[in-house]
C-alpha cells in the first residue's frame, strides 16, 4: 500500500513540474508573440523578400500557362490585395501608402505588391524627386514661339472649332468654360501634346476617374477587347480592362503578337513617357470600374450587351467580339462587377485633326518563323536615311525617342505609328498604344534596341536627360515609383519592373558610348539645344551621311 501511494506522490510531483515548465516557456514565448501578431503578417516569407516569381522557380508547363490564359475566371483576379474597394478615391499620398502598408499585411502574399517598404526605398527622404527633376534645367527649355500654323487649333478663326455645338450649348462659352479634355485638344501643337505644367494635365486625369460614364461602344479593329467610354462632359476616352495581375510576367512561348495587352502598362507608359520629357503620350488614368452600372445597363452595343453573363462563382462577366481572347473561356470577371481598367484620353476627332500613319520602318515581321529586312541586314539603317521622312528634318530623331521609350518598357509591339496631318514631316511622333510594354521584368529584348544601335543617332537633349536619369538623385525607378503613387490603382508597377528599368537605361547609355566611340560625339549626338529644336541649322537634320 505504502509503495503505491509512494508512485502516486511522485506521478504528481512530475505532472507539476512538466506545468511549471510549461508555463514559463509560454511567459518566455509571450514578448514574440506580441511581436508576431502586431507584426499582422501570415506571410510563408518575410516582407522584405519578394514574392516568388516564374524568374526564380523555372517557367510554367503548358496547364500552368492555360490558367495563365483564363486567370480572368477566378474571383480573385480583378479585385487582389491592393483593390479599390477598400481603397478610397481620396486621400493625400502618406494616407495611401498606410493603407497600402495596412492591405499588404491583411492580403495574400502570392497576390501582394509594392508595398510601403519598397515604395519609400524609392522616394526622397526629404521633398519630391519629382519636383526636383522637373525644376532641372533640361526640363525647363522652352518652346519657339508658336504661329497658328503651329497650333492643331486657332480657337478664334478655325472654322472646324464650334466648342458650342461640341458641348452641345446655347450659351455662350469661354476658353476658361470649357471642359478639361476640350482644353487638352486646345493645347496641342506642333511640339508636344501638352506643356510640362499644364495643370489642365492633372485636371483631366481626375476627370477620367470621377467623371459618369453615359454611353459604352466596343471599338472595332485591334486584336484585343477595348471599349470607347463617353463621360457626361462629352469627352470621350479608351477603356483597356485588366487582363493580367501586376505579378505575372509573359510566358516564354507567347509571341509578341499574341501577347496580352495590359492596363497597368498604359497607364505607367503615359508616367514614363513625361518623366522623359516626350509628352507624347495622351494622358492615361486607371479605375475601377461597376461592369454592371457603368458597362452592361449604358451600352447601346448589342453585340456587347450579348456576352455578359453570370459566373459559376456568381460574378459579373462579359468578353465582346475581338480576334484574341474573346471567348467565354476568356472572359473578363469581376468581383463581383467591379474591374481595373487604364482609360486614355481621346486625341480631337479626325474630322477635325487628321492624324497620318506611317509604316515603322523597323517593324516586326508578325510571323512565326520569317524574319524582318532590319534583322538580317545591319547596314539597313543607311536604307532608311535615305528615303522621305528620314532623310531630312526631325523624323529619324524622334524614332530614335520613340526606340528607347520601348526599349525601357520591353515594348516589342510597334509597327505602326502616327503624326498630325497638319504639321506635315516636322512635327512629333504620337506614342500610341502601348499596353504590351512591361510584360517581363526578367528579360531585356535588346532587339528592340536595334534601331539605335544601327543608326547611331540621338538629341543631346534626349541624352543629357538620360544621363541625369542614371544618377543616384534622379534614379528612374525612383522617379516612376513617385509618379505612379498618386494614380488610383497604384501601385501600378511591381518592383523588378522599375528595377528592370533602371537596368534598361545602363543599356542605352552603353549603346549610345559605343557609337560615340565608333563614330564620334559631332555625328551621333544631334545638338538640339542651340535653336528652335536644332532643325533650322545647316547639316544638322538626322538624314546627314
Amino acid at each position: 500500500m505504502k509503495m503505491i501511494l509512494l508512485r502516486k506522490f511522485r506521478v504528481l510531483i512530475l505532472m507539476v513540474f512538466l506545468i511549471a515548465c510549461s508555463m514559463h516557456i509560454m511567459i518566455d514565448l509571450l514578448p514574440k508573440l506580441e511581436r508576431h501578431s502586431n507584426s499582422g503578417c501570415s506571410c510563408s516569407h518575410t516582407p522584405s523578400e519578394e514574392p516568388q516569381s516564374w524568374g526564380k522557380q523555372g517557367w510554367p508547363n503548358k496547364h500552368t500557362l492555360r490558367i495563365l490564359q483564363d486567370f480572368s475566371n477566378e474571383p480573385s483576379s480583378n479585385v487582389s490585395s491592393h483593390s479599390l474597394e477598400r481603397i478610397p478615391a481620396t486621400g493625400d499620398k502618406t494616407q495611401a501608402l498606410r493603407r497600402l502598408e495596412h492591405l499588404g499585411q491583411r492580403g495574400d502574399r502570392k497576390r501582394q505588391f509594392i508595398q510601403d517598404a519598397t515604395v519609400t526605398k524609392n522616394m526622397p527622404v526629404k521633398g519630391s524627386r519629382l519636383s526636383a527633376l522637373y525644376d532641372h534645367p533640361l526640363y525647363k527649355r522652352s518652346l519657339p514661339p508658336l504661329t497658328d500654323e503651329d497650333t492643331l487649333f486657332n480657337v478664334n478663326t478655325d472654322i472646324r472649332f464650334d466648342p458650342k455645338s461640341v458641348l452641345k450649348s446655347s450659351r455662350e462659352l469661354t476658353a476658361d468654360s470649357y471642359p478639361n479634355w476640350l482644353r487638352f485638344h486646345i493645347g496641342i501643337n506642333r511640339h508636344e501634346l501638352y506643356s510640362r505644367h499644364n495643370p489642365v494635365i492633372e485636371a483631366l486625369l481626375k476627370d477620367l476617374v470621377i467623371q459618369k460614364i453615359t454611353s459604352v461602344a466596343m471599338k472595332s479593329g485591334g486584336t484585343q477587347l477595348k471599349l470607347i467610354m463617353t463621360f457626361q462632359n462629352y469627352g470621350q476616352a479608351l477603356f483597356k480592362p485588366m487582363k493580367q495581375t501586376r505579378e505575372q510576367e509573359t510566358p516564354p512561348d507567347f509571341f509578341y503578337f499574341s501577347d496580352f495587352e495590359r492596363h497597368n502598362a498604359e497607364i505607367a507608359a503615359f508616367h514614363l513617357d513625361r518623366i522623359l520629357d516626350f509628352r507624347r503620350v495622351p494622358p492615361v488614368a486607371g479605375r475601377l470600374v461597376n461592369m454592371t452600372k457603368e458597362i452592361r445597363d449604358v451600352t447601346r452595343d448589342k453585340k456587347l450587351w450579348r456576352t455578359f453573363f453570370i459566373s459559376p462563382a456568381n460574378n459579373v462577366c462579359f468578353y465582346g467580339e475581338c480576334s484574341y481572347y474573346c471567348s467565354t473561356e476568356h472572359a473578363l470577371c469581376g468581383k463581383p462587377d467591379q474591374i481595373e481598367g487604364s482609360l486614355a484620353a481621346f486625341l480631337p476627332d479626325l474630322a477635325l485633326a487628321k492624324r497620318k500613319t506611317w509604316r515603322n520602318p523597323w517593324r516586326r515581321s508578325y510571323h512565326k518563323r520569317k524574319k524582318a529586312e532590319w534583322e538580317v541586314d545591319p547596314d539597313y539603317c543607311e536604307e532608311v536615311k535615305q528615303t522621305p521622312p528620314y532623310d531630312s528634318g526631325t523624323r529619324l530623331l524622334d524614332v530614335m525617342d520613340m526606340t528607347i521609350f520601348d526599349f525601357l518598357m520591353g515594348n516589342m509591339d510597334r509597327h505602326h505609328y502616327e503624326t498630325f496631318e497638319k504639321f506635315g514631316n516636322e512635327t512629333f511622333i504620337i506614342h500610341l498604344d502601348n499596353g504590351r510594354g512591361f510584360g517581363k521584368h526578367s528579360h531585356d529584348e535588346t532587339s528592340i534596341l536595334v534601331p539605335l544601335s544601327q543608326c547611331c543617332r540621338v538629341r543631346k537633349s534626349t541624352h543629357l536627360r538620360l544621363q541625369l536619369l542614371a544618377k543616384e538623385e534622379y534614379k528612374l525607378s525612383t522617379l516612376m515609383a513617385e509618379s505612379l503613387v498618386r494614380d488610383r490603382l497604384s501601385p501600378i508597377l511591381i518592383q523588378p519592373h522599375l528595377e528592370a528599368m533602371d537596368r534598361r537605361l545602363r543599356q542605352v547609355l552603353n549603346v549610345l558610348t559605343e557609337c560615340i566611340e565608333k563614330e564620334g560625339y559631332s555625328y551621333v549626338v544631334e545638338d538640339d539645344l542651340q535653336g528652335d529644336q536644332g532643325s533650322d541649322h545647316p547639316h544638322n537634320g538626322p538624314g546627314r551621311r
